[in-house]
């Protein structure tokens, strides 16, 4: 499964951004979506996550009520909308696909991963 991240860019605290990531070479519809951040000097972290049905999708305290993860299984796309960002969610935005059904929040249970698409918001 190759992931394609895109829609990164230098925003101002307070605005929106949608990040799309576009899956390829496998069944979309059958893994567990995820994005994850890395933070400059910082580890990967779990930002939110869908599973196949779009149903219930779950998020990191920090970004709870300003991001939306939805996904588009005819389209073999899962979005990331962020709105009133702030400068602490200046990173790079990963996407990840895992190939069982759960809500895996840790790294390491995905197993496929997109190049990242940077994001950065200024004060």
């Amino acid at each position: 499964v190759q992931l394609v991240e895109s829609g990164g860019g230098l925003v101002q605290a307070g605005d929106s951004l949608r990040l799309s990531c576009v899956a390829s070479g496998g069944t979309f519809s059958r893994y567990s979506m995820a994005w994850f951040r890395q933070a400059p000097g910082k580890v990967r972290r779990f930002v939110g996550g869908i599973l196949w049905s779009g149903v219930s999708p779950y998020y990191e305290d920090s970004v709870k009520g300003r991001f939306t993860i939805s996904r588009d299984n005819a389209k073999n796309t899962v979005y990331l909308q962020m709105s009133s960002l702030k400068p602490e969610d200046t990173g790079v935005y990963y996407c990840a696909a895992d190939r069982f059904f759960r809500a895996a929040r840790n790294r390491d249970d995905y197993d496929y991963w997109g190049q990242g698409t940077q994001v950065t918001v200024s004060s």
